[in-house]
């Protein structure tokens, strides 16, 4: 929880001073432009692999399969297109990163590490 917390402190402040040296670097229209673009296009690609992925689990649902690797991936695209609406490099840089397949298997395999040390000392709990 204090990870989250220095998170939200850190990050829109880093994110101030690269648009602040960007903006003197190459200018506020190109850097408002840069960050525009970014999301637009984040945005799109983001959706395409949402819609992709919700079908893929729609698929192994109806063959009764459960979609937790999938599922894995929805979360990662979601938190991806998160963070391309946010204004600012940095988290551009970390959505479109996200939204690598190859790059989303490494941080999958870290998520299911986590979420399963998490269910084996009892802090996460699953109903059935």
């Amino acid at each position: 929880m204090r990870y989250i917390l220095l998170l939200l402190l850190t990050v829109p402040a880093l994110e101030i001073i690269v648009l602040l040296l960007s903006g003197n670097a190459f200018g506020v229209g190109p850097t408002f432009i840069a960050i525009l673009l970014t999301a637009i296009i984040g945005i799109y690609v983001a959706k395409r692999q949402g819609i992709e992925t919700m079908k893929r689990v729609q698929t192994q649902l109806q063959y009764g399969e459960m979609p937790g690797d999938t599922l894995l991936d929805g979360v990662c695209i979601f938190i991806a297109g998160v963070l391309l609406i946010i204004p600012g490099f940095i988290t551009d840089t970390v959505g479109i990163i996200l939204l690598i397949p190859f790059v989303r298997n490494s941080i999958k395999a870290l998520l299911y590490r986590f979420i399963k040390k998490r269910m084996n000392h009892g802090t996460i709990k699953i109903i059935r």
